[in-house]
């Protein structure tokens, strides 16, 4: 009998690392998954990763000899055909060595050379044990790979292989299967929109020195232009100074200042169809700011005038004809009375909102908890996740929101 033809994964080609982890025993369920959606799948260990399971596990349930030796597979040069032919690789689960090698560059064994070479897209889902995770070094490599534009899952919390409990533990299948899914099966849905995107944080000048500014890091931003354009959109990103890679395929405009940011966002506005302004804009900026720098002797900071910077959602609000406004509020506290208000007053279609004091929503984070609210009133709340995916659920709504109007934004009656 012939496979279903929609089977996820039908005639597609996945490599699935494995290092050695205690997780391990998790990537047999995965292969079973992903061959019964109709996947061709290849796998490849590590050394390490053979001391908890045998390969031949793999090599029943996926059909093909697994690859474990870097010299042996040379003779065929599995390290360069396995990347060539694979539509994604997946390595589940991935060791804190295995996220370093991987953002460091290093190739001594057949998976790291192999992602070495690799052109495809690259899933990488961590487990590790006792707060490594937290680790600074772990979380630069992390930061490293995600800015190359690698898809690096969240671990799990909950209890670790030596009886902790902590954040380390391997995705849940379905999450890593949808990863996969994503980049497997790309939605296209955002094809034909022009997506106006701010980001990051400004910076007002004191002095040619100093400046006001706030702790914004531009990530969630630079996920919505990522997202945005991974969808098929136009995308423009107007970006305060941040350390971020810009996105491929996406138009970049760098600013600095308030002022500049409005500039840049005005001017090309017409031409969008929405505006998503996940910039942290300073409020307020120096009135007289100094041309020299000020000596530390004459200073008297209990005199620094300060007065309001642009009200850059104000404005486009007033200008608008049919774009979709999207704001954000960061706020410490009553999250949705805040952010319902801030909705109303600039006369938005959508805001998003989060606390910024919460648990693994701080500035800088790679993850975010929010709630969307609506123009409608419709009142979303999102749990913890990555900003990849909270950028595609922000232009879920987006589009499901369909073009706006002047004026068309009103006070939310209330909780959906």
């Amino acid at each position: 009998m012939p496979p279903s033809s929609d089977l996820k994964f039908l005639g597609k080609r996945i490599v699935l690392g494995v290092s050695g982890s205690i997780a391990a025993y998790k990537a047999v369920g995965l292969l079973r998954s992903l061959v019964q959606e109709g996947a061709d799948v290849s796998v490849v260990m590590t050394d390490s990763a053979t001391r908890f399971l045998s390969p031949l596990t793999f090599e029943v349930l996926s059909r093909h000899p697994v690859a474990t030796d870097l010299f042996a597979a040379h003779q065929e040069m599995l390290h360069l055909t396995l990347p060539e032919q694979a539509d994604v690789i997946v390595i589940a689960p991935a060791t804190a060595h295995v996220l370093a090698k991987c953002a460091l560059g290093l190739a001594d064994d057949l998976l790291s050379t192999m992602v070495l070479g690799a052109t495809c897209p690259l899933i990488l889902a961590p487990a590790m044990d006792g707060g490594m995770w937290d680790h600074p070094a772990v979380k630069a490599h992390t930061d490293v790979l995600r800015s190359r534009g690698v898809t690096v899952l969240e671990p799990e919390e909950g209890p670790l292989a030596s009886g902790r409990e902590g954040k380390g533990r391997l995705s849940e299948e379905r999450v890593i299967l949808a990863a996969i899914e994503a980049q497997l099966r790309p939605r296209r849905d955002c094809v034909g929109q022009r997506v106006l995107v701010s980001a990051g944080p400004t910076q007002e000048a004191i002095d040619p020195v100093r400046f006001i500014s706030n702790r914004s890091s531009g990530k969630m931003g630079y996920a919505i232009a990522q997202v945005a354009r991974e969808r098929g959109a136009d995308v423009v990103l107007v970006s305060g100074p941040t350390a971020l890679e810009v996105p491929r395929g996406v138009e970049y405009v760098p600013v600095r200042t308030a002022e500049e940011m409005c500039k840049a966002l005005t001017s090309r506005f017409s031409r969008s169809t929405a505006v998503i302004m996940a910039a942290a804009v300073a409020d307020f900026r120096p009135k007289r700011p100094s041309s020299g720098k000020i000596k530390k002797s004459g200073m008297t900071w209990q005199n620094l005038e300060l007065e309001p910077t642009e009200d850059i959602l104000e404005i486009l609000s007033r200008q608008r004809t049919n774009q979709v406004l999207i704001g954000f509020a960061a706020e410490t506290e009553a999250v949705v009375p805040h952010a319902e208000d801030k909705l109303t007053r600039k006369g938005l279609d959508l805001i998003v909102g989060n606390n910024i004091t919460a648990a693994g929503s701080e500035f800088g984070s790679d993850t975010n908890a929010a709630v969307l609210i609506d123009r409608t009133g419709r009142v979303t709340e999102l749990g913890l996740m990555p900003k990849r995916a909270l950028a595609d659920r922000i232009l879920d709504a987006m589009l499901a929101l369909g073009p706006s109007s002047k004026g068309s934004a009103r006070k939310p009656p209330g909780r959906a």
